[in-house]
């Protein structure tokens, strides 16, 4: 087997640190590590399958040598300024922040939904938001079969999205003290504010959900609407998606289509109390996949509840399915 030379930026944040721990459960065949993080780290020790690195800075030279894969999760700035300098020495970027996801040069992958994409890059891959990257999961057999007409999201996204100022957050507030992350304390509380309000009424993140899923499903017609809230809950996204068809369906044909479609676990027994939650699905890849039933208010319309952990197929797991993406291509 090809072994490849790797890179990972912003090696010491949540979703570096869990990238790290998925190549070494996926056992990607690496032949060189190198780890990036800002000044701050740089210098300090990480572990490897069983072997310690060094954390070296992150700038202008630090793609003066062979690397085949950079994974980037170190916020937009730094995805803005040394991705470009990356991918112009003959590397593939695969970037976790928002940077490039809009861009029409740039593919937006889930490997489950559009793998075909990978093909397409100019040398940036652009990893999709948490909370779209579980949602288009569940969404594409269903927009194959029945063809989706509109979406209603509702999601109640976990503070680790916010990375580790998030959960130091709840862990504060929970103790009493007043937030320093958010406008409000999220201890015992729900905030239908994630990201920055836009001047339509709209959040950020609510507008990455809904563009990201057009981009992503290939489907720039589709009606979406989003709400989205953060919750008090450490690990684990869970939505409640509303979809309008423009094709009749059986709820039991539709069960088992979802069933038998790659990364979704059907947990779908509301008589015995079993459907997808947050602290099930954290520390694994699936997505989860609950409470489906029918929308009597539309002509073809059904609801359902979906759960990831976002640090990980929401963040690591996608980034790092996307390198075994490029190395297959390869």
């Amino acid at each position: 087997m090809n072994k490849y030379d790797v890179a990972v930026v912003g090696v010491t944040g949540m979703v570096g640190s869990m990238i790290l721990k998925v190549l070494e459960e996926r056992n990607f065949p690496i032949k060189n590590l190198y780890a990036f993080a800002s000044a701050k780290s740089a210098g300090s020790k990480i572990k490897f399958n069983n072997r310690d690195y060094i954390v070296e800075e992150l700038n202008d030279g630090s793609f003066e040598r062979h690397i085949d894969i950079a994974l980037f999760s170190a916020g937009g700035e730094t995805s803005k300024r040394y991705s470009p300098i990356a991918a112009s020495k003959g590397i593939t970027v695969i970037d976790n922040s928002s940077t490039f996801r809009m861009n029409g040069d740039v593919p937006l992958i889930v490997p489950e939904v559009n793998p075909e994409a990978v093909n397409s890059n100019c040398g940036i891959i652009a990893n999709p938001n948490c909370s779209t990257i579980q949602a288009v999961v569940a969404l594409k057999p269903l927009h194959d079969k029945y063809q989706i007409k509109r979406i209603v999201f509702s999601t109640y996204q976990a503070v680790s999205g916010t990375g580790v100022k998030g959960v130091v957050d709840l862990k504060e507030g929970i103790a009493g003290n007043g937030p320093k992350t958010y406008p409000h304390p999220i201890a015992y509380n729900c905030l239908p504010h994630i990201d920055v309000f836009l001047e339509n009424g709209y959040t950020k993140e609510e507008i990455k959900m809904i563009e990201e899923t057009k981009k992503i499903l290939g489907d720039q017609k589709l009606k979406i609407t989003a709400t989205t809230v953060r919750v008090p809950v450490y690990y684990g996204h869970s939505e409640s998606i509303n979809l309008e068809f423009k094709k009749d369906f059986e709820i039991d044909e539709l069960k088992k289509l979802l069933n038998c479609s790659p990364g979704i676990v059907l947990q779908d027994d509301p008589a015995n109390s079993v459907y997808p939650l947050a602290v099930n699905a954290e520390g694994k890849d699936e997505v989860f996949v609950g409470r489906i039933r029918r929308d009597y208010s539309v002509k073809y319309g059904i609801n359902l509840w979906v759960v990831s952990d976002n640090v990980r197929k929401g963040a690591a797991t996608n980034a790092v399915q996307i390198a075994e993406l490029l190395i297959r291509k390869a």
